[in-house]
């Protein structure tokens, strides 16, 4: 994320203990979590198994307003191949289970984008078109003005029907916000939590071909050997729902040349037809071209502070 970009424009940043790329929370954006309790040292070990279950409650929910909300690979929630929820997990020294999701109501992608690090060279309006096209939004799927308060409803009905479950509503104890605000104050406030300096810094690269179909244009975003992010496009024809696949196939993928070839490959298997004529080796060879070109910036790159929860509209401390 652009820490620079945060401190001048008073955002504050701030660190989760699950793992995952940066997101954005604000007035906008709903956050869910549920914790629970540890039950011996074997408990929960198939915790990315159970993204699928918990995240349940969420997708009842949003399908009571018509969205046709799907739990979709790793730890996504999507409408029609496009991003709705973000999904994590974190399992504490104690056996206990943190679930948590970032539901986007609303999203200004401007912002995001110039919070984020991301991989295009420059933010125009092609590329928040691209971004657009990749992610979706509460209001946008409803037509509707959903405020957070009655998205928290909506949801929490939503896991009162998937869980079979009765919720009561209460409040911290004022013992308890004692330990929290002491809590917040010793490490999640502190610079040496939210500035610690991870071993894996981001870099991005970018890699244009020239086909008989059309120009292919690829940006990547990388975490050490691991591809964070894909953004596809160009001027060829093709399918978005099979571009938003492959882009989402690619996510916290290896960058291991021949790996990236066979999920290509696989992709391909089953929706060439979509992609009109553009042709697998020159997608795969664009893709690695992009790999390649972000190593060398890593290469060239020095250690930055990084953060991994980003929350406008409140002051930066």
């Amino acid at each position: 994320m652009r820490a620079d970009y945060c401190k001048a424009n008073n955002i504050p940043i701030n660190r989760r203990p699950t793992g995952g790329g940066a997101i954005i929370m604000g007035a906008d954006q709903l956050g869910v979590a549920l914790t629970i309790p540890g039950r011996g040292e074997d408990t929960y070990s198939h915790a990315r198994e159970l993204m699928g279950i918990f995240s349940e409650g969420l997708v009842r929910g949003l399908n009571t307003l018509g969205v046709e909300a799907r739990f979709r690979r790793k730890n996504d929630i999507e409408v029609n191949g496009k991003k709705l929820v973000g999904l994590g997990v974190y399992r504490a020294p104690s056996g206990g289970l943190l679930f948590h999701a970032s539901m986007l109501v609303d999203l200004d992608i401007a912002l995001m984008l110039r919070v984020l690090n991301t991989p295009f060279e420059k933010l125009s309006d092609k590329e928040i078109d691209t971004v657009a096209g990749r992610i979706t939004t509460v209001r946008r799927e409803t037509e509707s003005h959903f405020t957070l308060d009655e998205m928290r409803r909506v949801i929490a009905d939503g896991f009162v029907s998937a869980f079979d479950v009765n919720l009561i509503s209460s409040d911290f104890t004022a013992e308890e916000r004692a330990e929290i605000a002491k809590l917040e104050q010793e490490k999640y406030l502190s610079e040496d939590w939210v500035y610690q300096t991870t071993a894996v810094p981001d870099s991005n690269g970018s890699a244009k071909i020239k086909t008989p179909a059309g120009l292919i244009d690829v940006s990547v975003t990388m975490a050490g050997s691991i591809i964070k992010a894909v953004f596809i496009g160009g001027d060829f024809f093709a399918s978005e729902n099979a571009v938003v696949d492959l882009e989402a196939s690619l996510r916290w993928h290896t960058s291991q040349p021949e790996k990236v070839a066979v999920t290509i490959e696989k992709i391909f298997q089953s929706r060439s037809a979509e992609f009109n004529g553009i042709q697998s080796k020159f997608l795969i060879e664009a893709v690695q071209k992009a790999i390649a070109r972000a190593r060398v910036a890593e290469s060239q790159m020095r250690a930055e502070p990084y953060g991994c929860y980003v929350n406008p509209g409140v002051q930066y401390v």
